[in-house]
């Protein structure tokens, strides 16, 4: 297959339909905008199988994503996406940078959720920026922003709905939106615990990324119960 894009976690190949892509996840992960990487074996896997489910749930409740249909273990069928440049992040509770940035005291709720912006460029390690930033780098417009803000909180609701009823809190996590060659903007990327952050409703355990970002080691036993909860 002819490859399109190899990014730190993903790889997209080119199929025989030009709106159509593959998507291999990889077993690399990294952390700190790549200052810390290592290979955890079959982290691909679970994280496929993961968001096959999620962006499945989304298409069922009517939220336009990229997804087709999960192939095999490690790959996914997409519609082929312009990714716009913009990360989005939907927060639950405090954690993480917002914590240091702002000295919110940790686990703090946030009602409503707090919706933050970051600009998609690694070589600048993806910066925060604000609704006049993206307007004056011209990386959407406002009709685009208010789609992938409605759209964002409206994947919020889903998933902090769903992931309640399997015992794990949704505290946050980072979308990406593409538009597909029609206009229409799609959820794209990942919906991962790499992505997400996920924590045990009864023990607090951190069931996401954040076991290596903190070196609190058994990564692929936290996506695994991941996996088997969302499974029921």
């Amino acid at each position: 297959m002819e490859k399109l894009y190899e990014g730190k976690a993903k790889i997209v190949y080119k199929t025989d339909e030009p709106d159509k892509v593959i998507i291999f996840f990889k077993d690399e992960a990294t952390a700190f905008n790549a200052q810390k990487k290592d290979v955890i074996e079959g982290k691909g896997v679970l994280n496929n199988k993961i968001s096959s489910l999620f962006f499945k749930l989304l298409n069922e409740k009517d939220i336009p994503t990229h997804f087709i249909q999960q192939l095999s273990d490690r790959e996914m069928l997409a519609y082929k996406t312009t990714i716009i440049p913009v990360e989005v992040v939907v927060r639950n509770m405090a954690t993480g940078s917002i914590v240091k940035r702002l000295g919110i005291e940790e686990k703090t709720v946030f009602n409503p959720p707090l919706i933050e912006f970051y600009l998609k460029n690694d070589a600048l390690g993806d910066p925060i920026i604000c609704y006049e930033h993206i307007k004056a780098l011209n990386l959407a417009s406002d009709e685009d922003i208010n789609t992938i803000k409605s759209l964002a909180f409206k994947v919020n609701d889903i998933l902090k709905d769903f992931m309640k009823s399997h015992g794990i809190i949704l505290v946050d996590f980072k979308l990406e939106f593409g538009k597909k060659s029609d206009g229409a903007i799609v959820v794209a990327d990942e919906i991962s615990p790499d992505t997400c952050r996920f924590w045990d409703e009864k023990t607090g355990e951190r069931m996401d990324k954040d076991r290596f970002r903190l070196n609190l080691g058994e990564l692929t036993k936290y996506y695994e119960e991941v996996l088997k909860r969302i499974e029921r």
